[in-house]
């Protein structure tokens, strides 16, 4: 779970406190299980996007650019 630029970081044992309340340790628990399964490689190995890119023909990127090839008459 990312944090907004406006809210800081829950204080450990914050929900501790009270009738019941495990909301907030299930909670962290789910955040670590979850992210020690995506460090693991549990999750989808897909590459990442750029290097999806570089399989795309280079004049997309805007390489070996020739007016030749681009008829601006239509």
């Amino acid at each position: 779970m990312r944090l907004k630029r406006w809210e800081s970081p829950r204080r450990q044992g914050r929900n501790d406190k009270g009738k019941g309340g495990s909301a907030r340790s299930r909670q962290i628990r789910k955040q670590f299980k979850t992210l020690a399964k995506k460090l693991k490689g549990g999750e989808a190995n897909r590459p990442p996007f750029f290097l999806f890119l570089s399989h795309l023909p280079r004049d997309s990127f805007g390489k070996n650019y020739s007016p030749e090839k681009f008829d601006l008459s239509r």
